[in-house]
């Protein structure tokens, strides 16, 4: 009963404190940290020139030009900020595509996606429901990705980031885990966000008891690290004190925030805020009633991330929800399987 008054609560919470202001805005996809204007004009205009941004470093990086002062170079041409290093993003989008070009990066991402609803195929073909539960687990899972998969939206570190990180999950088995790490690794490369991932599946494998495995997520974490430090290095080199702040990322836009990124990445930005919004939240009840070690991942994942952006992000922001995205919906699955499960243990049956 009281699990029944918390997800109740969850879901009357979230559709009471719906963003309005930020459902009813025009669909966008802002990629950097650049404060956002007011209206749609001026929203659609940052939307372009984010993407284009990211094009631009790409074809300056294929030339044979220096990535850290392409990148400072040209976000200061459009004013946005470029302190602290954070605010450049990751070099490991813009070498690749510039290495293959906007074409290999569609022929990638498909060869992503397939492989991805592959993996998931075989990962969870003796999951509880039979085919017919698979087949809705790998359409959600489609939808998922699909919300980023537009040829104009690979220029985005996310969009990467979510999708290996997908491929991750469908690829680890207990005893055979290197190509889910290998798979985790590039999403790592692609975002910095994907480290809350590495994270989480180097805790699980404490839990099981699988010391090379955990030893090996916390390694590629620490190896990241000591990355990520280098590559704030290399902004500082090409930055000065002179260049302005980006606003600061700490925000707590509570379940709000949780919410809205959800939707604006999602086709839920289609439908009404209050109804929206706990549509958003309704996969992780979902999530928490899969039985599984897989489940457990999925719920612990979508929690996980969801409260990061309770607490850090601004609403221009929303497109951090792209890493998780393609795995969201899949807790929908288990829904009324989680729900019926709890009534039932309620009535003391």
């Amino acid at each position: 009963m009281l699990a029944l008054a918390l997800v109740f609560a969850m879901l009357v919470g979230a559709a009471l404190t719906e963003r309005s202001a930020i459902y009813d805005a025009p669909p966008q996809a802002i990629a950097t940290d650049a404060p956002v204007a007011s209206g749609g004009e001026a929203e659609g205009a940052a939307r372009d020139t984010d993407l284009q941004l990211y094009d631009r470093i790409a074809e300056r990086v294929a030339a044979g030009e220096n990535y850290y002062a392409v990148a400072v170079e040209e976000q200061r041409a459009r004013d946005f900020p470029v302190r602290p290093g954070l605010a450049v993003r990751l070099p490991t989008l813009a070498f690749l595509t510039a290495a293959i070009g906007q074409w290999g990066l569609i022929a990638l991402a498909a060869v992503i996606v397939i492989g991805t609803l592959v993996a998931w195929h075989y990962r969870l073909r003796d999951v509880q429901g039979g085919p017919g539960r698979l087949r809705f687990i790998l359409l959600l899972l489609l939808i998922g990705m699909a919300s980023g998969f537009k040829p104009q939206y690979l220029a985005l570190h996310e969009v990467w980031a979510g999708m290996f990180l997908a491929l991750s999950l469908g690829l680890y088995r207990q005893h055979r885990w290197f190509w889910a790490f290998v798979a985790g690794v590039l999403a790592l490369a692609m975002r910095e966000h994907a480290l809350p991932f590495v994270l989480l599946m180097a805790l699980l494998a404490f839990a099981r008891g699988s010391r090379r495995e955990m030893v090996a997520w916390l390694g590629a974490a620490i190896v990241f690290g000591g990355l990520l430090a280098l590559h704030l290095s290399q902004v500082a080199q090409y930055t000065s004190p002179d260049d302005p702040l980006s606003p600061g990322w700490l925000t707590l836009r509570g379940i709000g925030g949780w919410t809205a990124n959800i939707v604006l990445c999602s086709p839920l930005q289609f439908l009404p805020g209050w109804l929206a919004a706990p549509l958003a939240m309704l996969p992780l009840v979902g999530w928490a009633g899969w039985r599984s070690w897989f489940g457990l991942t999925g719920f612990l994942l979508c929690l996980g991330y969801g409260v990061l952006f309770m607490i850090a992000g601004r609403d221009n922001n929303f497109y951090w929800a792209l890493v998780v995205m393609p795995v969201w919906f899949v807790g929908y699955a288990f829904v009324p399987r989680a729900l019926t499960s709890l009534w039932h243990s309620a009535r003391g049956n």
